[in-house]
């Protein structure tokens, strides 16, 4: 398929720890349905995969049912059961998909910077003229994608992500295997870091970044946006 296909992928971590801590972390709830249901409207069919297939942990913080996305993704019983049964990201053929979100969670930072297949993946995705979006700490994914010209997917592109000063207001600076906002900009990423807890997000050619839980909502209707510019 070419990137005006109906498919689009939504890559969650298959981690459930905070480094030594051993607080329970996984995906973030939001960071999935803010994406999934603006996509699901737009016409997309859905799929989710994560580094190691199967059930993939939901950090249990993020259980949050006032939020009406929320609450109707767990009634989703289609929904729930994709994520009890994530494909594994190895076994994904980038050809069938258009568009690649990173959801965000605690438990990216440990299982995507360093997963070949995440970067095989979203660097054929993007070559083919598809989106790659990331929100939170989504963008961990992005730190090491190298693009068929041999640049990091994020040189010289704006991103925006978890920053230094919200993983410090977490007090997570030195569980953190690195600094998220601090890797993108080795990596010659434009950081665009707004206020702590507040939306931003941007994007940058075929990137769509967003900073926080607070920017699911922006991330998922700039994604459908640019991809309505693609067809």
């Amino acid at each position: 398929m070419t990137a005006k296909s109906q498919n689009a992928l939504i890559v969650v971590t298959s981690h459930d720890k905070k480094g030594s801590t051993g607080k329970q972390t996984g995906w973030y709830l939001s960071e999935v349905t803010h994406i999934y249901y603006p996509l699901i409207e737009a016409g997309y069919n859905v799929e989710f995969a994560s580094p190691k297939g199967g059930a993939a942990p939901m950090d249990e913080s993020s259980l949050d049912v006032k939020d009406p996305d929320n609450k109707r993704f767990l009634d989703n019983e289609k929904a729930i059961g994709q994520l009890q049964k994530t494909i594994p990201i190895a076994t994904i053929d980038p050809s069938q998909y258009s568009i690649i979100h990173f959801a965000g969670g605690h438990g990216a930072m440990w299982d995507f910077h360093n997963n070949d297949a995440i970067n095989r993946v979203a660097a054929t995705i993007y070559d083919n003229g598809g989106i790659v979006s990331a929100v939170c700490h989504g963008p961990a994914a992005l730190v090491n994608i190298k693009l068929a010209s041999g640049k990091y997917l994020v040189d010289g592109k704006d991103v925006s992500a978890f920053t230094n000063a919200e993983e410090a207001e977490v007090g997570l600076t030195d569980v953190v295997p690195f600094l998220l906002e601090s890797k993108l900009r080795e990596r010659g990423a434009k950081m665009h870091p707004g206020k702590n807890w507040q939306d931003q997000s941007i994007v940058s050619e075929r990137l769509v970044t967003g900073q926080n839980p607070q920017s699911g909502h922006s991330v998922g209707k700039k994604i459908v946006a640019l991809a309505a510019t693609l067809k």
